[in-house]
């Protein structure tokens, strides 16, 4: 153990952290792959997609940046230091599928008919995407080819086809317009039902949807103007593609000097390329000459387009007198648009790297920025440490000298899970940091269990040693239990969960496996060593001194009043999810969330006055107060709004009230398809946790005993929702993961008090399934209420001292685990307690004790009809023994002796004097038959003879003081 901790010391001073998106600021992008006519969705083809963003990261300067498959079908992106979120998506998201056309020979009209002899400066583009469409959806009789340009490529099929497949298009049947989104580009899907899929069942119903067939494009015109960065003119065209992207080579951005220096990306053509440009360049200028009458080259030459991601880059004109034979390609060529030098070094870029094998549609987009991730963290450490203290101080007036050995424990813990997070290295989230805290309480559950076990093993006489050992031997079953059901939580919720869930999944999965190597290693070798000392020389010093009240709660006999008040609450919470529903965020139902801390104070009906000119009056505005990113600080959700919308409503907010220096607004936006891919996500995690942990139990302990539990998570999921409509607070992600934790929590503390009712099962052989059961709750209570209240400890440090984010999660917790003590307690034990006393063997149990005492007490009795105490009462004496009925393994035995101070000589064969003993009744030198008060006559006490109606054994023997000798004396027995 001094090796470990040395080596973490070690990790922990030499390694650096890696802190995510929402502790540093950045960029997170969600991608959902759809499937192309020329590629399937395939392993292999999200791979390769993988790897190329991957390349376009690395160019585009971003470090430490995290790139992974989520799901089936996603890909997200995480750019740690990069807040302009609309770039990085431009850059690293775009499929880049690059096409030349023949622009007049492609160019479709309103009756879906090509003109090729008409110059394209005599068209005019259509304005509103909605008229294109429309116009696109008639042309079904163009089909995918009227194929390839015939003069392009002599290879079958020729170059691949942007229109090869047939797209969908949504729009809002009152606006005329698109479905938001929160790209510049328009989001298509591939069939009818991936569109619907794609909203909710309420936007459905004022939805409208537009096929446009196969072999058609809608072209955006290029943003041209500086005043006009989001055009809405388009282009319709036959999809005839002379050349794609494949047939270019060493794309750069260079200057074009002959415009004044203007940014363009000039590329060489590969030798296939520079064959079929020149072919496709001479029919175009040809034709230009064919419909020549005279005049300026430049009005009567047709043109050659670019066209990048269903966007219309360049379509420069041929210039027939110059170039009669076309271009022949040899010296390349270029693109020339509106770009900036960013931009085309982008663009550069992408083509360089290739097009993407899969269409990538954005769901969900993310920016945080630097200052509030930096007051996020500061907010996240002062609450873990926070919750250490007030665990410690608990420990410690509780535990007294074990709670200052816990607390060492948990220091000890501390840096081990420190120490991995920098080994491996593991991203730190805010997510992961509440995970992190939450463990603190986990870990020193596991000390309480053991704890509570030494002081049992210590009242009832046992020296220090020995009750330590068998502590640690008794409570080992139900922590690993308990420890495997939270673990199976983390890991379900890690496959399953999206990448902000993962992080707390994966903190709570690994505190839970440290918490166990602390509890049951750390703290056992401290208190071993210490056994023998001053420090645990007294009871008191354990707080395991004499109980001064022993209660014996008729817990099953109040059943009733327990399944009432469940009862009266869930009724309550139903109402209040039936009438005010679940006010659920963005999250899943999609949308755009602008955190902004301001300079000036302003009410929410201020803010919505400022934003209400961009149609936000309707949007849910709130202020935030205590988040610890500002004093004036206001969150605005509303539905899902473009880059410029966003950009808008900044501006707005800024001009207003100003933002503090450094500080730029944190936006989410989440397309409905990504919200709904979040709420499966969480539901069938429900439903995995519930069928995992339902085959554990029923392996571990018996079926029967995995209703009742599941019982009680259900009604502690259920208690939480209705608190949440009864609040109205929002339900995000973190909820979701909070109720997946409280699911966790609550089988831990039921498997606790189920642990000790199947551990008392056989030790009761005579006794009624409910005096079993209010038996094993009153020595568990303490534990169980103490371990509870230890958890709620680190939970309300998240409530006081983190920000929103864990503030919402630590409300989940708070009343969940809350409900889970009770649940277990008073919910699923009376539950499993009305079904097992219904098996044939406890029914008779119950006949015979009413036959003999005309009832069933709350707690199992002696034919003389007096109570029998929870634990044997201690009499005060001068001789020592082991407790009555038990047998005495040989190390405890040697350790008994040791502390008896007995000579060696006498000990020598402890397993002889072990079987002497438990060959004679207990109970004395002549313990004799006992005569009942109904004439039966019972066999002396002891260990193999036990009473039959009796849950503990008799008092302990008397044994005289004496002194040793050497030679033995008494007749043989």
């Amino acid at each position: 153990m001094v090796a470990l901790i040395g080596g973490s010391i070690a990790v922990v001073a030499t390694k650096e952290t890696v802190l995510g998106l929402d502790l540093q600021g950045g960029s997170q992008l969600v991608y959902k792959a759809e499937a192309t006519a020329q590629q399937p969705i395939t392993p292999d083809a999200m791979q390769r997609s993988l790897d190329l963003m991957q390349q376009r990261v690395n160019e585009f300067g971003v470090s430490e940046a995290e790139l992974f498959q989520s799901g089936n079908d996603q890909i997200e992106v995480n750019l740690p230091g990069v807040e302009d979120a609309e770039a990085a998506a431009d850059q690293v998201g775009s499929t880049a599928q690059l096409y030349f056309y023949d622009w007049e020979a492609n160019l479709l009209d309103e009756n879906c008919k090509t003109n090729p002899d008409q110059n394209a400066n005599q068209r005019q583009p259509i304005s509103g995407l909605r008229a294109a469409v429309e116009q696109a959806s008639k042309c079904r009789d163009v089909g995918v080819g009227a194929g390839l340009d015939p003069l392009a490529d002599d290879s079958p099929g020729g170059p691949s086809q942007a229109g090869a497949e047939p797209r969908w298009y949504i729009f809002d049947k009152a606006t005329k317009k698109p479905f938001g989104t929160n790209t510049s580009a328009v989001q298509t899907f591939a069939s009818r039902q991936d569109a619907e899929e794609s909203l909710t069942a309420e936007e459905r119903a004022k939805a409208e949807f537009i096929e446009v067939p196969a072999g058609v494009l809608v072209l955006r015109e290029q943003k041209a103007e500086a005043d006009d960065p989001d055009p809405d003119r388009w282009w319709v065209i036959q999809d005839r593609p002379g050349l794609s992207g494949t047939d270019i080579k060493d794309p750069e951005q260079s200057f074009d000097t002959t415009l004044g220096n203007e940014p363009i990306v000039t590329f060489n053509f590969t030798d296939k390329g520079r064959k079929a440009f020149q072919a496709i360049t001479r029919h175009v200028a040809e034709r230009g000459a064919d419909n020549a009458l005279g005049g300026d080259p430049i009005q009567t030459s047709q043109h050659f387009a670019i066209a990048l991601d269903n966007e219309l880059v360049s379509a420069p004109y041929i210039n027939w007198r110059e170039n009669s034979d076309g271009i022949d390609g040899s010296t390349g060529a270029q693109i020339s648009g509106s770009f900036t030098i960013k931009s085309a070094q982008d663009l550069a870029t992408v083509l360089k790297i290739g097009a993407l094998p899969l269409k990538l549609t954005e769901v969900s987009r993310s920016q945080v920025s630097a200052t509030l991730g930096k007051q996020a963290l500061d907010q996240g450490l002062k609450a873990g440490i926070a919750g250490f203290i007030i665990v410690a101080l608990f420990l410690i007036v509780f535990y007294r000298v074990l709670g200052v050995i816990a607390t060492i424990a948990m220091l000890i813990y501390a840096l081990y899970f420190y120490a991995v997070v920098k080994l491996i290295p593991i991203t730190l989230t805010l997510p992961g940091i509440a995970g992190l805290v939450l463990t603190l309480g986990v870990a020193a559950d596991a000390n309480i269990v053991i704890f509570e076990r030494v002081k049992e093993e210590v009242r009832a006489g046992r020296s220090v040693g020995t009750a330590i050992v068998t502590g640690y031997r008794k409570g080992l079953t139900a922590i690993v239990d308990a420890n495997i059901v939270t673990f199976l939580v983390a890991f379900i919720l890690f496959i399953l969960a999206t990448s902000g869930v993962q992080g707390f999944a994966f903190t709570l999965g690994l505190g839970v496996i440290l918490s166990l190597l602390t509890a049951v290693l750390a703290t056992q070798a401290i208190l071993y060593s210490l056994r023998n000392t001053r420090l645990l020389a007294s009871k008191a010093a354990l707080g395991a001194g004499e109980q001064k009240h022993k209660f014996q709660i008729d817990y099953m006999g109040k059943a009733k009043w327990f399944f009432s008040a469940s009862g009266l609450i869930l009724l309550i919470c139903a109402l209040a999810m039936s009438g005010r529903g679940i006010n659920f965020g963005i999250d899943f139902d999609g949308g755009t969330r602008i955190t902004a801390s301001l300079e000036k104070a302003a009410t929410v009906e201020q803010v919505r006055d400022t934003l209400g000119p961009l149609g936000l009056s309707d949007a849910k505005i709130q202020t935030l107060t205590g988040s610890g990113l500002g004093d004036h600080v206001v969150q605005i959700s509303t539905e899902e709004l473009g880059p410029s919308r966003v950009d808008e409503a900044n501006q707005r907010l800024e001009q207003a009230y100003g933002f503090p220096a450094d500080t730029r607004p944190s936006v989410e936006s989440i397309g409905p398809s990504f919200g709904e891919s979040v709420a499966n996500s969480a539901l069938i995690a429900i439903i995995a946790s519930l069928i995992v942990i339902t085959i554990y139990l029923a392996l571990r302990f018996e079926p029967k005993f995995t209703v009742p539990v599941l019982i009680a998570v259900l009604h502690d999921i259920l208690i939480v929702a209705g608190v949440y409509a009864l609040v109205g607070r929002e339900v995000t992600t973190s909820t979701v993961a909070a109720l997946l934790t409280v699911l966790g929590y609550s089988l831990y503390d039921t498997i606790i008090v189920m642990d000790r009712i199947r551990e008392n099962v056989p030790r009761m052989p005579s006794a009624a399934f409910s005096q079993i059961v209010n038996r094993s709750l009153s020595e568990v209570i303490v534990r169980s209420l103490a371990t509870s209240f230890c958890t709620l400890l680190p939970v309300l440090a998240l409530m006081l001292f983190g920000g929103e984010t864990l503030r919402d999660f630590a409300f989940a917790l708070f009343v969940g685990i809350a409900s889970g003590t009770y649940s277990s307690i008073f919910i699923a034990t009376p539950v499993l307690q009305h079904w097992k006393e219904r098996e044939p063997g406890f029914r008779a149990r119950n006949a015979r004790i009413l036959e003999r005492l005309g009832r069933v007490p709350a707690y199992a009795v002696a034919d003389q009809g007096g109570p029998i105490d929870v634990q044997p009462k201690e009499r005060k004496r001068r001789s020592v023994s082991a407790p009555a009925g038990q047998e005495v393994s040989a190390s405890e035995f040697q350790e008994m002796v040791k502390d008896l101070g007995i000579d060696e000589a006498t000990s020598r064969q402890p397993a002889a004097a072990a079987a002497a003993t438990s060959g004679r009744p207990t109970g004395g030198r002549r313990a004799r038959a006992r005569t009942t008060g109904n004439g039966t006559t019972n066999p002396p006490a002891g260990p193999s003879s036990a009473a039959p109606d009796t849950d503990t054994p008799p008092a302990d023997g008397d044994a005289k003081d004496r002194k040793p000798r050497n030679k033995r004396h008494g007749r043989p027995r």
